[in-house]
């Protein structure tokens, strides 16, 4: 799948997805307005029928102008012109609501317009029997002669609850529409892991086949019967094949380590070691390498306890790929510095080198597999993208961390924080 077909789709995703869930907040509240309608109409016509009992009660005549008011979405008023029982009202309420399957919490006040005070009321919770609220939650309204109210404290809730499926529609939508929004990202992962394993081969394949050719082209030399005769020329070529060989050798190793390290199968085997030593013995592998370069390595092992509890072969390997990186990545001549120095129960190793630095975008790239810092149009930095994550991976093995700090330009330091013993 191309770019430009793969935003097409994820732009048709992203407008389908919004259009879905504006229809379905659409149909939602329309479908709660209706519910709501229907609620006030069978409230205003149960409250009419109580208010014309209670007329009937009081031997009064029917006035000609509505009797019920709805004050607000949950509130209504019923003007009566006459003294009411409170438990007969409550009866009267009851009876209707309970004709009409009206089964939201509601609570009901009785006023005397004189005086404006509560004469009576209750809260009743059809389906609950809650305990009554406080009845001076319901306002009082400056009208004349008596009336009575009625609230519903949970009528949105309670409208809510009647909209079954509706409410299984939505949470039904919004599954779907995590899968989607998921699958999506699972393809944009897998489609940047194919291009890192495109990437990957491609570099694989320009590691192995340079000193694959250098050896070819060394072994034909020696076939030539007259090369016996020029011992000096002999000893060129064959150390050129030991040479190239060798970094067969390591390549392919780094490629199997991180292959086992992708199974979780680390395999140290730690035991107390001088990291002074191991350091040592990393700069001696790497030597080679720095001398082609004409480069030098300063150390400044200031840790007065280096003893700590490691896999003696990766931490080697660890402090190995940080130079052979900082040569690597180092256009001039390389000047690398490596510190140690005792934090708490803690040793920190730092490698300083005086490289092209990294920028902070980048800085947090650096660690994971495959990556390589973007060289432009240069393809002089060989390797595969692992030695960092391999790094990474080994020190938080032990139980460690390690930081980048660097500047364009300016070179890099990588710090090592190590618990002497890591469990």
């Amino acid at each position: 799948m191309s770019r430009l077909t793969l935003r097409i789709v994820i732009a048709l995703a992203a407008i389908s997805i919004v259009g879905i869930t504006v229809t379905q907040i659409y149909w939602v509240r329309k479908a709660f307005d209706l519910k709501e309608n229907q609620f006030n109409t069978e409230v205003n016509q149960a409250l009419e029928n109580v208010a014309t009992q209670i007329f009937e009660v009081n031997k009064m005549a029917m006035p000609a102008n509505g009797l019920v008011n709805q004050e607000s979405s949950n509130y209504f008023t019923v003007l009566v012109n006459g003294p009411i029982d409170s438990n007969l009202l409550g009866f009267m309420l009851k009876n209707e609501f309970d004709k009409r399957n009206i089964t939201a919490d509601y609570q009901y006040g009785i006023y005397n317009c004189a005086d404006q005070c509560m004469t009576g009321g209750n809260y009743i919770s059809p389906t609950k029997n809650k305990i009554p609220t406080s009845l001076s939650e319901l306002p009082s309204l400056k009208m004349d002669g008596y009336y009575f109210g009625v609230r519903f404290p949970q009528l949105e809730a309670n409208l809510i609850s009647q909209m079954g499926i509706w409410g299984f529609s939505s949470i039904v939508m919004v599954v779907v529409i995590f899968f989607f929004v998921y699958t999506l990202f699972v393809i944009l992962k897998q489609r940047r892991l194919s291009e890192i394993q495109k990437d990957f081969i491609n570099n694989m394949t320009h590691e192995f086949k340079t000193p694959l050719s250098t050896i070819a082209i060394s072994t034909s030399v020696l076939k030539d019967p007259s090369i016996v005769q020029h011992p000096e020329r002999l000893l060129n070529y064959a150390t050129i094949i030991e040479t190239e060989s060798s970094r067969l050798k390591q390549q392919v190793e780094r490629v199997l380590q991180m292959a086992r390290l992708e199974k979780s199968d680390v395999g140290l085997k730690k035991e107390n070691a001088n990291l002074h030593q191991l350091i040592q013995e990393a700069v001696t592998n790497i030597s080679m390498s720095l001398n082609n370069r004409q480069g030098s390595i300063d150390l400044k092992l200031n840790a007065t306890d280096p003893i700590a509890s490691v896999d003696k072969l990766h931490f080697t390997n660890v402090i190995y790929n940080l130079l052979d990186n900082a040569i690597k990545y180092t256009q001039t001549t390389p000047a690398i510095t490596i510190t140690s120095q005792n934090q708490n129960d803690q040793i920190l190793i730092s490698v300083t080198d005086n490289g092209i630095g990294i920028i902070p975008e980048n800085q947090r790239k650096i660690f994971q597999r495959f990556y390589r810092v973007p060289t432009g149009n240069l393809h002089d930095v060989k390797g595969f993208g692992l030695g960092l994550n391999y790094v990474k991976l080994i020190v938080e093995a032990h139980k460690g961390k390690i930081t980048v700090e660097s500047s364009l330009g300016q070179g890099s330091t990588f710090t090592i924080v190590l618990p002497k013993e890591s469990i």
